[in-house]
Order: C-alpha cells, then structure tokens, then sequence
C-alpha cells in the first residue's frame, strides 16, 4: 500500500487544487533541471483556500488515461489505465475533480477505495476512505503553474505541486510530502486528440522531521491522454464503490 501511494498523489493531481498561475514561469523550467536533486523547502507558492488550477483550453472533453511508472519497468510491467474529464466553467477550463478522484482511485485501488469526499469548495484538499478503517488526507500545500492563456499558443503546458498526505488509521498517522512537476503538450503538433504528459516525483518525509530535507524517493511517470469522443461533460460521476450510486463531491470541477 505505502508503494502505492506515491502513484496515488500524482494522478490525483489531474482533480486539480491551485492558485492561479505565476507569471514567474522560468522557475518551472528551473526547477526540472535540478532533478532529481530536489530539496524542501520548494519554491512554490501557498495556494489560497478556494483558489483553482486552470487547464489551456485544448485540455477540455473527457479522455482514457495510461500512465507507465518509468523507473519500475519490468516484463509484467502494464500501463495503469483511467478515465479524466476537463471541463468549461466561469470561462475556465478545469478539472472534474469528483470524477477524477474516484476514477484514479478505483484504478489503483480496487475494492480498497470506499468513498472520495471533496469538502465543498474546497479544491485543495480530499479525503480517501479505505478498508481497515484507514482514511488518506490529500491536501495541497504548494503550488504554481504557467499561463494557461499563453499555453493555447505554445501548446505546453507545465505545473509543479506539493501535497501533504496523512495516513490515518488504527495505528500512528503516516505522513509524508509528495512534490509532482508535470509538463503536459499534445502528442502531435497539428492534432489536439492526445494529449502527452512527464511527470518527475518526489516523496519526502513529514514536515515533523524538519522542513528542510531531501528526498526519500524519486520517480517518473509518462502519461498519455487519448480524447473520447461523443462523450458529454456533464455525465455523472463514476460509481461510488461503497454503495454503487453515483459519487457526490460538492462543487466537483
């Protein structure tokens, strides 16, 4: 399980949980060249209560996720498959963040996920229940992106995020600190259809044993997203697996 967890944060960042996007996109970039030897604390703002990440436009629709762990490959190694939707809202586009949750976490986890609750409006934090009586809490921390605006021109599209996570259980919270920069770019010039994404990864320890470490693990993932077609944004969420109704998570975006 704690192998997983890692994985789990990073595809969660398709729910989305941000501020809006820094003009200071030279430090994304900056902060790529120092993988792997990244270090806390990260050069990333904290973003606000109800603020949200904003997607380019090119991100919109409903889309088949296959992501591949690039430093566990092996001859049984598979792709990890799930569904993501983006949608338009207030002019923005954004993500799905009820439907992504439950759609990752039923990837990952199967019958281990419960329920994926999105305390209303409030993007940057989730909780995951799990059998054992074990609850994961995700909460963003850190924070920054590039100009979606100036990403519908350059067709790039990158952001940098550090979360908290918790694991509460019968025994002593786990806690731990997970920093993913992704760098998403359609897979074809001419096409918006595919959508390829890199993800570098770090996991750290808690902020109990100091805020300044280094890392305790590093990975990278290569994802690709593949538009549905015919598929309408405003489908209801994937089901729930604790009851087999559809997933409520507030004001999912």
């Amino acid at each position: 399980m704690q192998g997983l967890l890692p994985l789990i944060i990073g595809l969660l960042l398709l729910s989305g949980a941000g501020p809006a996007w820094s003009a200071d996109e030279p430090t994304l970039g900056q902060r790529l060249q120092l993988w792997p030897e990244w270090q806390l604390p990260a050069p990333l703002p904290r973003p606000g209560r109800h603020s949200d990440l904003v997607y380019p436009s090119w991100f919109e629709g409903e889309w088949t996720v296959s992501s591949m762990a690039l430093d566990r490959l092996d001859d049984d190694s598979s792709p990890l498959e799930h569904k993501a939707r983006f949608i338009r809202r207030g002019g923005a586009v954004v993500g799905d963040r009820a439907f992504n949750a439950i759609a990752v976490g039923q990837a990952v986890l199967g019958s281990t996920l419960l329920t994926v609750e999105q305390p209303e409006r409030e993007p940057n934090r989730q909780l995951a229940r799990l059998r054992g009586d074990r609850l994961l809490e995700t909460t963003v921390i850190g924070r920054r992106q590039s100009d979606p605006n100036r990403s519908d021109f350059v067709s790039e599209f990158l952001s940098d995020e550090l979360v908290l996570q918790i694991l509460h259980g019968p025994e002593a919270p786990r806690i731990s600190r997970v920093e993913t920069l992704s760098r998403y770019q359609p897979c074809a010039p001419a096409s918006r259809e595919r959508i390829c994404a890199d993800q570098w990864q770090a996991r750290y320890s808690g902020p109990d044993t100091g805020l300044n470490r280094s890392p305790e693990s590093v990975h990278r993932y290569r994802l690709e997203l593949t538009r549905l077609q015919d598929r309408s944004a405003s489908a209801g969420p994937p089901t729930d697996p604790s009851n087999g109704t559809n997933l409520g998570g507030g004001d999912g975006h």
